[in-house]
């Protein structure tokens, strides 16, 4: 395996007029391939797709209030009514973390269950 000098992503093999070539998909930089492993024939090249990146809540949707409310004392301003959702954030086959934020000063806390 080799690895671009210019910025350091790995290079792929592909064919470039009927030879076989390592080069960079993200500079561009091309260098031809020097040894017998290179010159084997390509079959297919398995690139994982990424995964889209989880908000948990925006900056825009926290000022809809539609989360559920519940009866709970906020630790920084004493009001009794917060927002609560929960969200899986440890392991799978562990309990999931549950958030408040309180409905009059914006205070975010947690319960782990």
């Amino acid at each position: 395996m080799e690895f671009c000098p210019e910025c350091g992503c790995r290079l792929e093999p592909k064919k470039s007029d009927g030879a076989i070539v390592l080069a960079c998909t993200k500079c561009n930089y091309v260098k031809k391939a020097e040894n017998n492993r290179a010159q084997a024939k390509v079959v297919r090249v398995i690139q994982p797709k990424s995964q889209p990146f989880m908000t948990i809540i925006s900056e825009e949707d926290q000022k809809v209030k539609t989360l559920p409310t519940i009866h709970m004392k906020c630790e920084k301003c004493d009001n009794t009514t917060v927002f609560v959702w929960q969200v899986q954030t440890r392991g799978g086959d562990e309990a999931s973390t549950q958030f408040m934020r309180c409905t009059k000063c914006g205070h975010t806390f947690r319960e782990y269950s």
